[in-house]
């Protein structure tokens, strides 16, 4: 929630100290460069005047590495250049450096320091005269020659800065200093004596703190200098502390501060405005602005963000941190080395033993599109599955019937049973498919008598993360009111448990693959399909779907060549570099084989990447307007349905055939229900998914395969010959970062101005221009606006992003 540099040490910004140092080193001139929450640090510092300097600011528009930013924003300064962190903590004597920097007449110096552990920095050797001949980045144990390190702390003359080009990632240790060094310049370095630490983590940031207590760094900190009995108190204005408080070591109070009778202060930090109760006892503790500490509790070695409510009775014991805006319960204890992010609440006397370490949530969700996602075994560990479960299963009622599934992989296979586990524990029988395609569990829980689903898988996007998504008694996702229902459990435990005599049982789901295939095959014209000789390539990324279709292959007459095809507990996922490769395999053996059609199925069987016969890989949104084009050639429809933010090619389409489209929000959810409430004859995806509701009410890349092939061979047509027709759309995206708090009001100042362009409102604002519309719309998981744009020219698209994307900006300043 803050930039690292706004940080507070002892009651001020580390960057301030900083600020604070060049200026006690005569040095006025300060340009900041910045990048995350730049805002942040303007608004703070503004001109530099209230610190006596003369402050400016810098943004680079792209990563130039660290000189290349500094280049940026020096351009070409015949002056010598200090650079510094703002995320340091140091007392060094900056102008002694400078003269011996000037009296070796250097090109270039770094701050040299001494440290225990050189692991994580850079390694510098110099000779006598303090000329450096060799440094090594961040070296292992076996490459660690020295342990005097690099400080980051340079001083530059425009000798060394003229070497470094504009407008190229370029990096001190790795480029600059290398190329000085192979010209045989002046590259100096000098060991500083006083403090150093590079702030790179919560325990740097504890120690910082622990340092300034035993007098090991010298800052200067705002407010008034008392001692009495040998502690030293450090208060701000309007201070109010109560009768009997003890002030031991040294204690840091920032403006406006109460403290409650008979609290026991020891080392330890105080934010402005914040209230400690009576009884209190505190200790090697760093608190932030506009905390409340309620009476009776105890706090060591804790740190506690802004605007965090403790009530009576609290305990936080060593290296808890309490992140922004949390509320802990009356009598709540939260054990060593726990961490509450942002936004959470623990319940009266409950204790905390592991860390409550969920994503961002603007409305403490724990479902987002009815799937719970999370780092595997970090979020998502056994301990959360098993109570997850409970929650689920005790939602269902005792005697209920549960389907589960999973991918291919170790880590789902041990999270799925423990989340079994939790069911059974609610009463509630399971009948598992072990690993199995998503589809298969929407056919199961739709030819049941079940009450709902679950499917663990591995994120698409992020193999670390896991999905836990689960379904209604109909294969849908589960609705919104049944989530709550969930969620209330899970945060609330205060759910019944199935007694012995009436624990849930847990059965091997049989024949639901045979049932599946037969019913598959009664849904597609199989004799067309093997009139028409088809050669593909498919690859079924090591998921379950090679467990399907070779029986299907078989019967359709289909000539397939299949990459990939057995279940890979350790491959598990695709990340994004092995797509573009498979994408890259696969064309080349379509081409090489002379195939009419690869295909790459995601690892749950739910999603298509398509190469159409000349090997080249189709892009999902015009995939959409391809199979909507064979879908209409082939099929008798009154009305199709797409996402708001499917390409506006799909109602020139429509309009051939006389056809109706219906738009979408952009979930899977609402793609289904669509389907089930029979007011759509079929439904296309974004993002290769497409339901046939003839056969299924979700989204399955099997029965995908077939229709495409089924569509292909009744018009005889290939996808490379209808791809033309549709590529003349551009499109281009951005996201627009946007605290959760301020996107309330970026959706209300688009509302209305776009009051009076016809627009759509299903899921964010789709507001339509002369050739082209632009959608944009909040970002489920993330702090953040997407904005989608499309018109037939690449110049009106650029311009509709950049419009847009100023303006969530600019409207995030009210």
């Amino acid at each position: 929630n803050v930039p690292k540099p706004m940080v507070p040490i002892g009651n001020l910004p580390m960057m301030e100290h900083i600020v604070k140092l060049l200026k006690k080193n005569n040095i006025t001139e300060i340009t900041a460069l910045l990048y995350f929450q730049a805002d942040t640090i303007r608004e703070y510092f503004g001109d530099g005047s209230a610190f006596g300097v003369r402050m400016d600011y810098c943004q680079p528009d792209a990563d130039y590495g660290t000189a290349g930013a500094v280049k940026f924003a020096l351009n070409d300064s015949d002056d010598t250049t200090l650079v510094i962190s703002g995320d340091l903590a140091t007392d060094f004597d900056l102008s002694k450096a400078i003269a011996w920097h000037k009296k070796k007449k250097a090109d270039a110096s770094i701050l040299l320091t001494r440290v225990e552990n050189p692991l994580a920095y850079g390694i510098v050797i110099t000779d006598d005269n303090g000329q450096i001949e060799r440094f090594l980045e961040k070296p292992s144990w076996g490459e660690a020659f020295s342990d005097t390190i690099n400080t980051g702390i340079y001083l530059l003359e425009p000798s060394a800065t003229a070497l470094i080009p504009k407008g190229q990632n370029f990096d001190f240790s790795q480029n600059l200093y290398p190329l000085m060094l192979s010209k045989n310049m002046g590259l100096f370095g000098t060991i500083m004596s006083g403090y150093w630490k590079d702030i790179g983590n919560v325990d740097e940031y504890r120690q910082v703190h622990l340092d300034y207590y035993n007098d090991k760094i010298k800052l200067e900190l705002d407010g008034k200098v008392s001692e009495q009995d040998g502690a030293v108190l450090i208060k701000g204005s309007n201070v109010r502390i109560d009768e009997n408080v003890k002030i031991e070591g040294k204690v840091v109070l920032g403006n406006d501060v109460t403290v409650g009778r008979g609290t026991i202060l020891r080392n330890c930090t105080i934010g402005s405005r914040s209230a400690i109760g009576d009884n209190c006892k505190i200790k090697e503790t760093t608190i932030w602005t506009d905390v409340r500490v309620g009476s009776n509790s105890m706090l060591s070695s804790a740190i506690v963000c802004n605007r965090t409510m403790l009530d009576d009775g609290v305990q936080l014991l060593d290296k808890a941190i309490i992140s922004d805006n949390c509320t802990i319960g009356a009598g709540a204890s939260v054990r060593a080395n726990c961490k509450i992010w942002p936004d959470k609440s623990v319940d009266a006397g409950a204790i905390v033993s592991s860390s409550m370490v969920w994503g961002e949530k603007w409305n403490r969700e724990l479902f987002t599109d009815s799937k719970v996602t999370g780092l595997a075994l970090t979020e998502i560990t056994p301990e959360m599955c098993v109570k997850l479960g409970a929650a689920f299963g005790a939602s269902l009622g005792k005697g209920a019937s549960v389907v589960t599934s999973r991918d291919a992989s170790d880590t789902t296979r041990l999270l799925r049973r423990t989340f079994i586990s939790g069911v059974l524990a609610a009463g509630v029988n399971v009948s598992d498919l072990e690993a199995m395609p998503i589809p298969l569990v929407r056919y199961a829980l739709s030819h049941g008598e079940y009450a709902a689903g679950m499917y663990m898988r591995h994120n698409p996007a992020d193999f670390r993360q896991l999905d836990i998504i689960v379904f209604d008694g109909s294969g849908l996702d589960m609705q919104t009111a049944k989530l709550k229902k969930i969620e209330r459990n899970y945060f609330g435990e205060d759910f019944e448990r199935a007694t012995l005599d009436t624990i849930g049982h847990l059965t091997r789901l049989e024949r639901v693959a045979d049932d599946y295939r037969n019913d598959f095959m009664n849904n597609i014209d199989v004799d067309l399909i093997r009139s028409a000789g088809f050669k593909l390539v498919i690859d079924h990324s090591n998921g379950a779907s090679s467990q399907i279709f070779p029986s299907l292959f078989s019967l359709l007459g289909v000539n397939a060549t299949e990459l990939n095809a057995s279940l890979n507990p350790r491959k598990f996922s695709v990340s994004s570099p092995e797509q573009a490769r498979t994408i890259v395999q696969l064309s080349a053996i379509l081409t090489s084989l002379n195939a009419d059609l690869g295909l790459a199925l995601n690892p749950v069987a739910e999603k298509l990447t398509v190469i159409d016969e000349y090997g080249k890989p189709i892009d999902p949104n015009l995939l959409l307007l391809i199979v909507v084009d064979l879908f209409l050639q082939t099929h008798k429809a009154k009305t199709i349905a797409v996402p708001v933010a499917a390409s506006m090619g799909v109602e020139e389409i429509a309009s051939r055939y006389g056809v109706e489209v219906i738009r979408v929000a952009n979930s899977h959810r609402d793609m289904m229900e669509i389907i089930r409430s029979g007011k759509a004859d079929f439904v296309g995806g974004t993002k290769g998914g497409f339901i046939f509701p003839e056969f299924q009410t979700g989204s399955d890349a099997i029965m995908a395969t077939a229709k495409l092939l089924e569509m292909m061979a009744r018009t005889n047509l290939r996808l490379g010959q209808l791809r033309t027709e549709y590529e003349h759309y551009i499109r281009e995206t951005a996201s627009v970062p946007c605290p959760w708090s301020k996107k309330g009001l970026v959706m209300r100042k688009l509302i209305t101005k776009s009051a009076t362009q016809e627009r759509q409102l299903v899921d964010g604002v789709r507001i339509f221009e002369d050739d082209g519309w632009v959608l944009i719309v909040p970002d489920r998981f993330g702090a953040s606006f997407n904005i989608i744009a499309e018109s037939t020219s690449k110049s009106s698209t650029t311009e509709l992003v950049t419009h847009y994307r100023d303006f969530v900006k600019t409207c995030q300043k009210d």
